[in-house]
């Protein structure tokens, strides 16, 4: 998560219930060194240590020790700090799963431009949920199918495609297929001109 999600309360209930987790730490974030780890000789490494937040209010929304990485990206000249429940991975790594959140990002920001529930069937908490759960699992299956059948058609052309024939017994291949021959421009375009020349 990037540091505008840290919530040191929400992330001392993601560890209590064993959830592993990484995300940028703030400049002025006060915490106390207990242990220096062994730096890897990868380019980028500066710093893995094992701290505990020692503000008044930190020190008690998160009471367990938290491991920092700092990171140096020599692409972008830029230094990331990174806190992690994970004392196990090396440190690339955690810099590396940073730097992998960006595409679930973009995922979940695609999820919000297409994912049009227009109305709930049900109201209570759990059927909401699941309406949207079952709205996400088919973005990640035409994802796939996409991927799979290497289709060059947009997952939204797909979506909309297959909403339009969802009864028809017909491989996905050809649907799309008798989509693109339907949308092609087929002789003469009927529109006027403006000037003749």
């Amino acid at each position: 998560m990037d540091r505008g999600y840290l919530d040191f309360e929400g992330l001392y209930r993601l560890a209590q219930a064993q959830c592993l987790f990484v995300i940028r730490a703030k400049r002025n974030m006060q915490f106390r060194r207990r242990y220096s780890h062994p730096i890897y000789k990868l380019p980028g490494g500066r710093t893995d240590q094992t701290v505990v937040l020692t503000g008044p209010k930190t020190s008690l929304l998160y009471p367990a020790p938290l491991r920092r990485v700092s990171y140096y990206a020599t692409e972008i000249d830029k230094r990331f700090v990174f806190l992690t429940n994970n004392f196990a991975l090396p440190a690339p790594t955690v810099a590396a799963l940073y730097r992998c959140r960006w595409q679930v990002e973009l995922f979940f920001k695609w999820i919000k431009q297409h994912l049009r529930i227009k109305s709930f069937f049900g109201t209570s908490a759990n059927s909401v949920k699941t309406q949207i759960w079952i709205a996400v699992s088919v973005y990640v299956l035409i994802a796939i199918i996409k991927k799979q059948l290497s289709l060059p058609h947009s997952l939204y052309t797909i979506l909309q495609v297959l909403s339009l024939t969802l009864f028809e017994r017909m491989p996905i291949p050809s649907l799309l297929q008798r989509f693109d021959d339907s949308t092609e421009l087929d002789g003469p375009s009927n529109q006027l001109k403006l000037f003749d020349f």
